[in-house]
């Protein structure tokens, strides 16, 4: 069971373990990689795979706030910006196999893709997105910002996982069963906000609302 006010020693395990949890999806994606479990193209299943845990990595990162709230566990906030990053770290896996491995550098076709075909289009806008949100994910950047416009910018998460799900949908050509799925999770967790939103006190300082982005 977890603790409701851990000390930070419990804290520093718990992101330990959380952290060692999540690069268990890297380590499998190598050890296929080594054993030829990558099935007949293993291009296309790192694409998959690092776009899958791109989204699933986003929704976890979102999850978190609403699952504070619920079980007044307050210290998962010191996960949300790790998860975030994991999330960041698997986009640009995702992105570095479509530029590298599938396009092999060729920036002028790379250039026709993302203008021509819509779900690389969406797919590389959320990409850039999600830049700013890492390298603004310090302590030291939400102090040189302000919590006021540090709030306003990490908002974009919001419209990232848009971006994201309607990039995995318009990817998939029959089988949407994982999309709907992650367009469901999506909305609950969207939806929830919305409605504490609405519930909130105008009053609220800005630090307090940049905890519950």
């Amino acid at each position: 069971m977890l603790p409701l006010h851990p000390k930070p020693e419990q804290v520093q395990w718990i992101k330990a373990a959380v952290f060692a949890a999540c690069l268990i999806p890297l380590a499998l994606l190598t050890w296929r990689g080594f054993t030829g479990g990558l099935g007949a193209n293993p291009i296309e299943y790192i694409t998959h795979s690092t776009g899958w845990w791109t989204l699933t990595f986003l929704l976890i990162t979102l999850l978190v706030t609403p699952l504070r709230r619920l079980t007044g566990l307050n210290w998962l906030l010191r996960l949300r910006r790790m998860l975030g990053l994991f999330a960041f770290f698997h986009v640009c896996l995702h992105f570095t196999t479509y530029i590298w491995l599938d396009q092999f550098f060729d920036w002028m076709s790379i250039v026709k893709d993302v203008a021509k075909r819509p779900f690389i289009t969406v797919g590389f806008s959320a990409f850039v997105l999600l830049i700013p949100l890492a390298a603004t994910s310090t302590n030291g950047m939400v102090k040189r910002l302000g919590a006021r416009r540090w709030q306003l910018l990490h908002r974009l998460v919001y419209a990232i996982a848009i971006l994201g799900v309607v990039h995995y949908w318009w990817l998939v050509k029959k089988d949407i069963t994982e999309p709907v799925i992650f367009a469901l999770l999506l909305a609950v967790l969207l939806g929830a906000r919305l409605v504490w939103r609405a519930r909130r006190p105008a009053s609220m300082a800005p630090a307090a609302r940049a905890q519950s982005v």
